[in-house]
């Protein structure tokens, strides 16, 4: 399955509701996370604020009449006349639910059900609400009734006070909560609002300064505060590090198109130069043969340069690598003797200084880095050249010296970039990627290239860790 269809099967698996959740701005997210939190913790508040109210209330409701109940008893078992506090109602029932007695307020009012009833004869006190807290009857009830065993006969009293002014207080703490809610709902959603824009003011700065980079704009740099050291400002200076990077390896893009189109056009110029001399009238063998050598000569020199930019690219990570132990004074010597039937030709000596030990490294790349770092000390110097290679501590430490006039001293800081070349050396073969490859060789490895002057020469260190 393609990347994209992974991407559509992914998007289709997510929820609807999430998908739109995503795509809201981040400024609203946040307002609204603020807002659906705040509401829950204010819900919870709220909501035990009134049960603890509800509870102090009703506990003081029950307390009333409970008293009013036994007094109730009392006077029922006395024979005494039945009354009762302000906001107080009674009724004495048969256990059949026939009113024998009741105050005015429930003279014809039915309290209890026909279970109800059937409960209390059986002996159970029951209690009950009559209203519920929605409703605007000031005549909300609440009850309690109790079997009362006369001598002659079992009756049924039920004693109820008066619930309106509890439920009037419970809708006013209600109302009270709903505004104190609200209000502060929407005080906490604003100072969400203005915190989350403040927080984001910075990234859309961002934004819209680094848009001008679409217009090619160079040494744009994001306006990131000096005097601040939070998370948005440490990303504004990462941000532009980043920038700085970028604009740096645009540049070395640049400068590498171009050496390379030079590097690449004077072998062509050259090989077209040369077939178009052959070709402008006809010319004996020797001469033919004289121009195929030196079209062969260029044609080379292109192989090689194409074949020095492949191995750079190569080089650009390290997946490739595949490292073995090898024993360091044989790797260096093959990495050295197809170069000693030159260096003999030229009345010149390549000495080893290998220590005995075993390195783990990729042979593949190491032998044609060493290779590099001859043939430049054949090209560049003259006299003894020495190599030096020591395994120790985990790290391969080898040095490749020379007895020639050195670097020149603005050239050092750039020896490694690709085509980098000396100006005395602009005349001479090489195409300035030797030096590049044996960094890019050594970096692959996880290890550094360093060049310098001795006095007496150059010297270029490869450490890399075996």
């Amino acid at each position: 399955m393609t990347p994209a269809a992974q991407a559509a099967t992914k998007t289709a698996d997510r929820p609807r509701g999430l998908g739109r959740w995503q795509r809201l701005p981040i400024v609203l997210r946040l307002v609204l996370a603020v807002a659906v939190t705040m509401s829950l913790v204010l819900s919870g508040a709220g909501g035990l604020v009134y049960w603890q109210v509800q509870q102090a209330l009703d506990e003081q409701l029950d307390a009333d009449l409970g008293t009013y109940s036994h007094d109730l008893r009392v006077d029922v078992l006395a024979g005494r006349k039945l009354g009762g506090p302000d906001g107080s109602a009674y009724q004495i029932l048969t256990p059949q639910g026939r009113i024998i007695e009741a105050s005015d307020l429930v003279r014809t009012q039915r309290l209890l059900s026909g279970a109800a009833i059937t409960s209390v004869a059986g002996g159970t006190a029951v209690r009950r609400d009559i209203g519920g807290l929605a409703s605007l009857d000031p005549h909300t009830l609440r009850l309690k009734a109790q079997r009362v065993q006369l001598p002659d006969r079992t009756v049924i009293a039920v004693a109820a006070v008066r619930r309106g002014h509890r439920d009037e207080a419970l809708r006013e703490l209600l109302a009270q909560l709903a505004i104190a809610m609200g209000l502060t709902l929407v005080a906490a959603s604003y100072v969400g609002y203005r915190t989350a824009r403040a927080a984001l003011d910075p990234v859309e700065r961002y934004r819209r300064r680094a848009a001008t980079l679409a217009d090619g704009t160079s040494g744009v740099r994001l306006p990131v505060p000096e005097d601040r050291d939070d998370e948005l400002t440490r990303l504004g200076h990462t941000l532009n590090e980043m920038l700085e990077r970028l604009e740096a390896a645009a540049e070395r893009e640049r400068c590498f198109l171009a050496d390379a189109s030079h590097e690449l056009r004077t072998p062509l110029s050259l090989l077209r130069a040369e077939l178009d001399v052959a070709l402008h009238r006809p010319r004996p063998a020797a001469e033919l043969t004289a121009t195929l050598h030196s079209v062969d000569s260029e044609v080379q020199r292109l192989i090689d340069l194409t074949n020095a930019l492949l191995d750079l690219e190569q080089l650009g990570g390290t997946d490739h690598l595949t490292r073995s132990s090898i024993d360091l004074p044989e790797l260096i010597a093959s990495a050295v003797a197809p170069y000693r039937a030159g260096a003999t030709r030229e009345h010149r000596t390549i000495s080893i200084d290998a220590a005995p030990g075993t390195v783990d490294v990729d042979a593949h790349w190491i032998h044609p880095a060493i290779g590099n770092l001859i043939d430049n000390a054949l090209r560049h110097s003259r006299g003894h050249i020495h190599i030096t290679a020591t395994a120790a501590d985990g790290r391969l430490r080898l040095t490749v010296t020379d007895e020639g006039p050195g670097f020149p001293p603005d050239f050092l800081p750039k020896a490694f970039d690709r085509f980098a070349r000396a100006e005395a050396s602009r005349t001479s073969p090489g195409s300035g990627l030797g030096l590049a490859f044996v960094a890019a060789v050594a970096a692959s490895h996880g290890g550094t290239a360093r060049a310098e002057n001795t006095g007496q020469g150059a010297a270029v260190s490869v450490d890399i860790p075996c």
